[in-house]
């Protein structure tokens, strides 16, 4: 079972197609977004109803209307997402059992409950460590990361599927992408 919603990966990805090869936000619709990618729009526009009161994403006005980003690329992170789709979550529930041993008798002594739990103390540890390692990440970071791998022409090809799409042309040959 998986800590985050399927949410959370449409939304980073939206967040990437919503950033060109220079770290600059394009716009597109959530239609367009989910077609791009597969995924159902109806889920997607609840996913950009979170992004969007967040604060992420701003919607754009008119006949090409769609979303855009509401602050610079590298002043948004990994966790701002996370946490605008899932909002906060605790990877581990303490139950304080600690107590709870056998040999305690239902009586526990005051050295077994003294202080945090031991094992609540490492998960809070690396939970912290995780929403650190989330939160030094942005999205131009991510978008960096994804155009050294793909092919030079990629870039190009989804804003051109993206303005085709807006102006209703919807003309981009996607062979090249798999090179």
């Amino acid at each position: 079972m998986s800590l985050y919603s399927a949410g959370v990966e449409y939304g980073i990805h939206c967040l990437l197609f919503l950033v060109d090869e220079l770290g600059e936000s394009r716009e597109a619709s959530v239609r367009d977004l989910a077609e791009l990618q597969g995924v159902p729009q109806e889920y997607l526009a609840k996913v950009f109803t979170k992004l969007a009161k967040a604060r992420l994403v701003a919607a754009t006005e008119g006949v090409r209307g769609g979303f855009k980003l509401a602050r610079p690329s590298d002043e948004i992170t990994v966790l701002d997402i996370v946490t605008a789709i899932d909002g906060r979550k605790s990877i581990f529930d303490c139950r304080e059992i600690r107590g709870r041993c056998a040999l305690f008798d239902g009586s526990p002594p005051s050295w077994a409950l003294e202080g945090t739990c031991a094992i609540h103390a490492t998960m809070m540890t690396a939970q912290k460590r995780m929403e650190d390692a989330l939160a030094q990440q942005t999205i131009l970071d991510l978008a960096r990361r994804v155009g050294r791998k793909a092919p030079a022409t990629f870039t190009t090809q989804v804003s051109g599927w993206i303005e085709g799409r807006r102006d209703n042309k919807g003309t981009i040959a996607v062979a090249d992408i798999s090179e």
